[in-house]
């Protein structure tokens, strides 16, 4: 089992990580130990228990194909919602037989993948 998954981000990022990881995905904010907290980033916690760092990298580039995937239980809400924003909804379920999912990107670009429950 994964403890969590890390992704980058860039410095002073952290309430545009909020807005997109709790206000549209829904996501919870988990604390960060004070000394991890002082290098800034965000630590979210999915519906489904698996947990997203974003750490800072001064050099940051967003993450186009290595990815984090969610199990989702209601995909298809999720994709209206993001869809709603004009954010990318990309399906990709012919590409893996009997598995529902979609990538899109957060606020920097990074890759995400959600999968049906």
């Amino acid at each position: 089992m994964i403890h969590h998954v890390q992704v980058a981000c860039p410095r002073g990022s952290e309430d545009a990580l909020r807005a997109y990881y709790v206000g549209v995905l829904g996501m919870t904010e988990k604390r960060k130990p004070p000394a991890l907290a002082i290098r800034g980033g965000c630590w979210f916690v999915s519906p489904g228990g698996g947990e997203l760092h974003l750490g800072v990298e001064d050099d940051f580039r967003p993450a186009r194909k290595a990815h984090p995937a969610f199990v989702w239980a209601d995909l298809d809400a999720l994709a209206a919602r993001l869809t709603s924003l004009n954010l990318p909804v990309v399906w990709g379920e012919d590409e893996v037989p009997g598995v529902r999912r979609f990538h899109t990107e957060d606020c920097h670009g990074n890759r995400l993948e959600f999968v049906a429950a």
